[in-house]
């Protein structure tokens, strides 16, 4: 598999330079100045382009072109944003640009409680905290009829957390799930939001009456108008799970399992309509057998995050090194290098460690700890490799 790295751009302190000395062969990354909804332009694209082959490396994935909500919830624009989305592709297609990674995740990105969970080895990783979390759900959105998706013990613990927490905890909680999380991954809560909470339960109310059913259709809606771009140019769309891969805050999510994979492969059958597998993500849900779906779907899967977690039986989960925990990626490597061994991928959520914890870096993309699973993953692809010659 090739060996990429998502970069943020030029605004990125984690320069080309330094990616180039620590073996990464590929860039990920996007037009993150451009507003969601907008085209990107093929003189930006090439502007991009060329500046990163300057440095020896090129653009192999796009990460991502993001589908605004108002496609996802099926606003009375959608169809000049899908327009949008087409020309985006098709520039970008122009551009020698192959595969696009994106996710239709209702509102929310990835969710975690907690950025700087403490190791025992005294790194830091990112954690999700069920009961926590549902906390944020009942008592700061307060959304209506939260307490119904928990179970009865669930809200009795919330309920007991409710009458300890301080204010600074609630003032961390929403900073974690909304802001400082969402605002380097979703274009709804970039800049200086002054009221997240507001405009957090403003998008949810976007998806009121919106089912797990009607969402599929919208997604299906969408492949089938921007499909026929990427088979013109020879592209792949990869849609990335959701995160975690269940539902949360009463919003339907549709990539969670194989059932639903198989749902999107089969709402277009065309090879160009395809999978991100995220280990990482996939792995959260203790109802997924990591393994055994990238046995299935290593064919339909155009671009790999290699990282793990630790889930307990309570649906609580850290993220994991990349040597151990549920998603169990020495075997899966050892899967896609036999299957599908041309792929993109990349080290994820790496965990804070020596001078990187100083520093600004967006949540689970430090240096120094995506460079130490880089090279723990180096080593499992060079032993597989090497396995496959003999």
């Amino acid at each position: 598999m090739e060996k990429t790295w998502r970069w943020f751009g030029k605004k990125d302190t984690i320069t080309l330079d330094m990616l180039r000395q620590i073996g990464v062969e590929g860039i990920v990354t996007a037009l993150h100045d451009v507003p969601n909804g907008d085209v990107w332009t093929y003189e930006a694209i090439i502007e991009l382009k060329t500046y990163i082959e300057s440095f020896g490396l090129r653009w192999s994935v796009v990460e991502s072109l993001p589908v605004s909500e108002s496609i996802k919830y099926a606003g009375s624009d959608r169809n000049q944003l899908i327009e949008n989305y087409k020309t985006s592709l098709s520039n970008l297609g122009k551009a020698g640009i192959k595969t696009v990674c994106y996710n239709f995740m209702p509102v929310i990105d990835w969710i975690r409680t907690d950025l700087n969970y403490k190791l025992a080895d005294g790194t830091l990783t990112l954690s999700f905290d069920k009961i926590r979390f549902a906390y944020f759900d009942c008592f700061i959105l307060n959304r209506a009829g939260a307490e119904k998706d928990y179970s009865e013990v669930e809200m009795e613990q919330v309920n007991e957390l409710n009458k300890t927490i301080s204010g600074d905890e609630k003032a961390e909680l929403i900073h974690t799930i909304i802001v400082k999380t969402q605002g380097f991954v979703n274009e709804n809560f970039k800049g200086n939001v002054q009221k997240p909470v507001e405009l957090f339960n403003q998008l949810l109310a976007l998806y009121k009456g919106i089912n797990k059913n009607q969402l599929r259709e919208n997604l299906k809606y969408f492949l089938q108008r921007v499909i026929p771009v990427a088979e013109e140019y020879g592209m792949h769309l990869c849609i990335h799970p959701d995160d975690p891969p269940y539902p949360v805050l009463g919003l339907p999510r549709i990539v969670g399992n194989s059932e639903d994979i198989e749902w999107i492969l089969n709402a277009e059958k065309s090879p160009c309509n395809g999978f991100t597998f995220c280990a990482g993500s996939l792995s959260s849900g203790l109802h997924n057998d990591v393994l055994a779906m990238a046995r299935e779907f290593a064919k339909r899967t155009h671009f790999v995050h290699l990282r793990s977690t630790e889930v307990s039986e309570n649906g609580d989960f850290i993220e994991a090194s990349h040597l151990e925990g549920r998603g169990k990626l020495i075997e899966l490597i050892r899967i896609f290098e036999h299957e599908n061994p041309d792929l993109p991928m990349r080290v994820d959520h790496g965990k804070l460690m020596l001078d990187d914890v100083n520093k600004s870096y967006n949540p689970g993309y430090s240096f120094l700890g995506r460079m130490y699973a880089l090279a723990q993953i180096s080593g499992i692809m060079a032993t597989v490799k090497n396995e496959i010659k003999q």
